[in-house]
């Protein structure tokens, strides 16, 4: 049998074809999961809750379905995570906050957690998110720093920064994050690891995030293949999101490996309005050149959205004014900083200049639909720039709010509710992981998949090195 760093990075395929002949059990796997947690969470942080009793009871009964060869799904048995900012029975959801009160009922579960739960995932715990996921790096007034698996000093990115840890630690196999500006791809591409913000609705949200329609929910995985097998499971609707899509009937796994020979490929180093780091613009290039190799026909080109960021800052800095409404004047004074600083301009937005924003919004959603009728696939960085310094919103260390100004390429399809990920492509010079960010249009989540699992297929994803 491997022993436990190895079984705690094989995938679902390998997992469920040794929990099939009985080389490896479902317990085996999770005490992998757990033990990758013991080791490497206290100085990465990417869990803020662990529950190693219920885990292994779970994982027992997974055991028991699969000794009778009747396992519930695909992902029976399989160890995975939730992000603490979605609603799980029986464990705290704290969302980063020291204003959330820890005892109280926690009687349900989220629509995604449901669907984990009913397919048979073994729930290993909570990862860590910064405030109410307010910011694209990860750390918050209640858990604290998590830090970047490649270099502990850099960020991990967020919000769903513990989310991509545990993923590139190997800590569980199949981990739920969120994203409401690039909450899944920022962490993905710090991080190094493949994460998918479906087109919205796709994944049912309840409570409905109070950012609004611009959030997400998604697989974060150390495969393409793990991803899709997860969003099978998570891809249906459930009647408290009226905004959650019909049932398709997808199987996101069909087409998986159907190559990108005859796609039309955007790519784009600034979407027409961005800058970046010539590093990341480097490895943007090379990704491109696989494409090539692989028969896609690759243009450079963009959307004719123009800036969406006052746009996207709007939409944002409202929400948080309309998360912190919800809270007593009184803990105002336990926000992050920073939290206080975009809900006061959320706050100071006038009823014209809301409705002004909501207009463009529609606007770059129709000619983002448009350039889609030319391309099925459009290539740009996930991130601007590599990892930065731990515990600060931006590159400049005396930004306090800011984290929109270094993320250009993530939230304008928050804005569109396209299908994005990101999957590593590159290092930079001092060994941080770059992503890729891969997107299409609306309802076409197999075509990001597709694609993303082709350039996989010739630059496999790395780990880092843990001691």
């Amino acid at each position: 049998m491997a022993n436990h760093s190895e079984l705690a990075a094989m995938n679902v395929s390998q997992l469920t074809r040794h929990f099939a002949n009985k080389s490896v059990s479902p317990v085996e796997a999770t005490k992998a999961a757990l033990d990758q947690i013991d080791r490497f969470n206290p100085k990465l942080n990417a869990f803020c809750l662990v529950d190693h009793e219920s885990a292994l009871a779970n994982a027992k009964e997974a055991e028991l379905r699969w000794s009778r060869a009747e396992p519930l799904s695909a992902i029976d048995g399989i160890p995975a995570s939730i992000k603490d900012i979605i609603l799980t029975k029986g464990w705290p959801t704290l969302r980063g906050s020291l204003t959330t009160k820890k005892d109280q009922n926690w009687d349900e579960d989220a629509p995604a957690v449901a669907r984990l739960k009913e397919a048979g995932a073994v729930l290993l715990g909570k990862t860590t998110t910064p405030e109410f996921g307010w910011k694209g790096v990860c750390d918050s007034p209640l858990t604290g720093i998590t830090r970047n698996p490649w270099n502990t000093d850099k960020t991990s990115g967020g919000s769903s920064g513990g989310a991509a840890v545990a993923a590139a630690c190997n800590m569980g196999v199949l981990h739920l994050g969120t994203d409401g500006g690039g909450s899944i791809r920022i962490p993905a591409s710090f991080s190094g690891i493949f994460g998918l913000k479906p087109t919205f609705g796709t994944v049912p949200a309840y409570p409905l995030s109070r950012f609004g329609t611009i959030a997400h929910l998604g697989p974060m995985t150390s495969c393409v293949s793990d991803a899709a097998h997860m969003l099978n499971i998570l891809a249906k609707p459930d009647s408290r999101d009226w905004f959650s899509l019909p049932v398709r009937n997808n199987d996101y796994h069909v087409g998986i490996n159907s190559g990108v020979a005859g796609l039309r490929m955007a790519v784009s180093s600034t979407l027409g309005f961005a800058s970046v780091d010539p590093e990341v613009a480097r490895a943007l290039d090379e990704a491109s050149k696989v494409f090539l190799q692989l028969g896609a026909s690759v243009t450079e080109d963009h959307p004719d959205f123009g800036d969406p960021t006052e746009t996207f800052r709007i939409h944002w800095y409202a929400g948080a004014a309309n998360q912190r409404r919800s809270l007593p004047q009184s803990d105002r004074s336990k926000l992050d900083e920073g939290f206080n600083l975009i809900a006061d301009l959320g706050e100071s937005y006038n009823q014209p200049e809301y409705f002004r924003a909501v207009d463009h919004r529609a606007e770059i959603g129709m000619r983002s639909q448009q350039f889609f009728d030319k391309y099925d696939v459009l290539l740009t960085p996930t991130v601007a720039r590599p990892a930065f310094k731990a515990g600060h919103v931006a590159p400049d260390v005396n930004e306090k709010a800011d984290w929109i100004s270094w993320t250009p390429f993530s939230y304008p399809f928050n804005l569109t509710q396209q299908p994005a990920a990101s999957i590593p492509c590159g290092f930079s010079s001092d060994g941080l992981p770059i992503g890729l960010q891969i997107v299409s249009a609306k309802y076409r989540d197999h075509l990001v998949l597709a694609a993303a699992r082709a350039y996989e297929s010739i630059c496999p994803i790395s780990m880092p090195k843990l001691s």
